[in-house]
């Protein structure tokens, strides 16, 4: 069984992670879409909030398991006997961290690949900070992420402004 990783952190899950997704579950008989906990960022959605809207959102997804972890990513994917790690690349721009992480990643366990997916050039501009900053200024981000996204994201809006 082809096993591969999508780690990310997913605050929140947008319509081009799922764009990434679904062409990963082409490749790889099944895909773990992870949360990859960092803790020099502040997110809007707790972990628990995450993981509940995209256990929603890809539900219907036969082959995808959801999950969250903690420490390098290497280890994880060694634990759950993955052979890839899946990464969106969206513009030039993303390009220079990313070959530097797979990079380190390939040192860390030579058994591991990174396989670099391009979006739909539709979501080539599209991120998480991007749909949070629209939200929190009342944008209408409803092309941009699933409906339990956008229902989260107004609830969200709703409690900041109490």
């Amino acid at each position: 069984m082809k096993i591969a990783i999508y780690p990310g952190s997913f605050d929140p899950i947008t319509n081009g992670h799922l764009d990434i997704l679904e062409r990963a579950m082409k490749l790889f008989d099944k895909v773990i879409i992870t949360i990859a906990r960092n803790s020099t960022k502040v997110p809007m959605f707790t972990e628990t909030e995450r993981l509940e809207m995209i256990r929603k959102v890809v539900r219907s997804y036969k082959k995808v398991e959801v999950d969250c972890f903690d420490g390098l990513l290497v280890d994880y994917a060694r634990r759950k006997n993955a052979t890839a790690i899946v990464r969106g690349l969206r513009a030039i721009s993303d390009f220079e961290y990313e070959l530097q992480m797979a990079l380190m990643n390939r040192k860390l366990s030579d058994g591991l690949v990174t396989v670099f997916l391009m979006p739909n050039e539709k979501y080539t501009y599209l991120n998480s900070s991007i749909v949070r900053e629209i939200a929190r200024l009342n944008g209408d981000v409803s092309r941009f992420v699933p409906v339990v996204v956008l229902k989260a994201l107004k609830k969200k809006a709703r409690s900041a402004k109490r």
